[in-house]
């Protein structure tokens, strides 16, 4: 018999609170092939599998269709509190974080991860980890008081090596992320 693990109810959760210092600029705002980063990574959640997508703001208000939009008033202090508030916002059992900035993440690895069996998951890439990764509501506490600066989840990750499924995702896309004007293509 072929058992298929049952899929995770999570909300989607993407960072998009930074000013974007060395780009130049926020780069929510940013375009690639067509579309805002911003709106390129709510795609990528829902077509993943996330009914509801949460985008944390910060440098830049922003007006996302398909999305809610919750403001990191200390947007200034890095990624970790932007992952608080975004986890904060969550209602759903479980969270698949994704950072605004990785255009070529695929909604293969969210849907992967939604369904690997367990609540706590990383999607790895020729076996390092990367993005999107699943937090179980269970530990968002716990990810929240190691999430400082510009960590986020990697410090309870990492320290918490036994509790986190490793999801191989390397043909779903790639982690790659955009730093600076140079690192997007044409």
């Amino acid at each position: 018999m072929n058992s298929v693990a049952p899929r995770i109810r999570a909300a989607g959760v993407v960072l998009a609170a930074g000013a974007g210092r060395r780009f130049g600029r926020p780069k929510a705002d940013v375009r690639f092939e067509g579309e805002r980063l911003v709106d390129r990574a709510v795609r990528l959640l829902r077509d993943g599998g996330c009914e509801r997508v949460v985008v944390v703001s910060g440098a830049v208000a922003l007006e996302v269709d398909g999305a809610e939009v919750v403001h990191n008033p200390g947007w200034v202090t890095g990624m970790g509190s932007s992952l608080t508030v975004g986890l904060v916002a969550v209602r759903e059992p479980a969270a698949v974080v994704v950072p605004v900035d990785m255009p070529w993440l695929g909604a293969g690895a969210v849907r992967r991860l939604l369904t690997c069996g367990t609540d706590l998951a990383v999607a790895t890439y020729d076996g390092r980890p990367g993005h999107p990764v699943l937090l179980g509501s269970r530990y968002f506490a716990a990810v929240s008081a190691e999430a400082v600066g510009d960590i986020g989840a990697r410090r309870f990750l990492a320290a918490n090596p036994d509790l986190v499924q490793r999801v191989p995702c390397e043909d779903t896309g790639s982690p790659a992320d955009i730093d600076t004007p140079r690192d997007l293509p044409g």
